[in-house]
This record gives C-alpha cells, structure tokens and sequence, in this order.
C-alpha cells in the first residue's frame, strides 16, 4: 500500500504515485496548449535521444533511469506514475519539470510566485499487486476516462504509444490491453480500493 501523501521515501528500484495541484485548488492547466506543454516537458526528459535546447543547452536525460509509467492531466491537478531505478532521480525529473512548467504558465499569464501548493507529493507503491489499481485510479480521474484526451489510457487503448511513455510493467499485469481495458471499467471490483485511494489522498 502506498505510504500517505509523503514524499521522503526514496528508494531505488521502486514505483511511485506523484500527484500536485494547484494553490488554492485553482488551475494548473487552462487550455489544451499548457497540457501540451506539460507533456512536452516530460518527453525532454525522457525520451530515447536527449532534447537539445535551440540555445544549444542539453536538458537533463533520464531515459533508462525513471520511466512515465501512466498519467492523467485534470484542469487543477495531475497524477503520474513511475518508476525510479536509482535515487533522487524522480526528484531530480519532477523539480525541473515544475519549475520550468511555472515559468511558462507565469510568463504566459502574467503571474508570479508558485504554481503548485507543494513541491510534489509522492506515494511509494510497496507492492507491485497494489501498482494495477494505483494505475486504475489514476486512469478512472476523468468522468469520459476512456476517451479523455490527457491520459495515457488513450495510448494504451489504441497500442501507439510514444517512446516517452513506457506501459510495458502495467500491461505485463494483465493478459493483453483489452484485459486492462476491462479491469478499468469494472467499477464493482475497483470500489473498495477506490475508496481506499481516495483516503490516501484525501488533501489532494
């Protein structure tokens, strides 16, 4: 079971639940354009190839270190899941993702000060039987969760993910994607641990 709404466990060889929103629960995302830009910031990282900057800067390449498991982007917050090889590695991701996240919402909204209410928050994930409904949860935040748009069940319902985005120890869980697809959508099994979720985030 995940330990609740810490982040100071850091253990390599491990999956996490990384969760923010933002202060005051206000939004973090207000077009398709800031989701997109979120997204890009996690390809930059991780990618098969490092992201060179037009500067000529090279942005910090932790593919083969922490690998995008699952995610969902709601207007006030996001879920990520992952899993980390060595570490510090996933803080190392998260903090460059988030700063350089606020200051293009700031930059573009003409604001200033923090985006988020905390730096991040983390769950470990202490057992890979618990990760398939840490993983469903995360897929069912959207009411329309199989055709929303900034979730990674999108790709795993069509088979095209990008390289960015590494599913292969979710799907592994199960006999193949339509296994999963079904796994999701049974609401009935999922209750009780939804609602066990839910408790673990309860500040979220």
């Amino acid at each position: 079971m995940p330990s609740r709404n810490i982040i100071r466990s850091d253990a390599p060889n491990s999956y996490y639940h990384v969760y923010s929103r933002g202060i005051n629960k206000s939004n973090v995302f207000v077009s398709v354009e800031d989701k997109d830009y979120f997204l890009y910031l996690l390809s930059r990282h991780l990618s098969i190839k490092p992201v060179m900057s037009t500067s000529g800067y090279t942005y910090p390449h932790l593919r083969g270190r922490v690998e995008l498991l699952v995610y969902c982007l709601m207007d006030n917050h996001f879920h990520l899941m992952f899993y980390q090889v060595g570490q510090g590695q996933l803080s190392d991701l998260m903090q460059s993702i988030l700063s350089a996240y606020t200051a293009y919402f700031n930059r573009k909204y003409g604001r200033r000060g923090p985006l988020f209410e905390s730096r991040f928050k983390s769950s470990l994930v202490n057992k890979e039987t618990y990760l398939m409904h840490v993983s469903r949860y995360i897929h069912l935040n959207p009411r329309s969760w199989k055709y929303y748009p900034y979730s990674s069940i999108i790709y795993i319902r069509k088979g095209n993910e990008p390289e960015w985005l590494q599913t292969k120890k979710i799907l592994n869980q199960h006999a193949n994607r339509a296994d999963y697809l079904d796994f999701v959508a049974d609401y009935e099994e999922n209750k009780e641990m939804l609602s066990e979720l839910k408790y673990q985030l309860a500040n979220l």
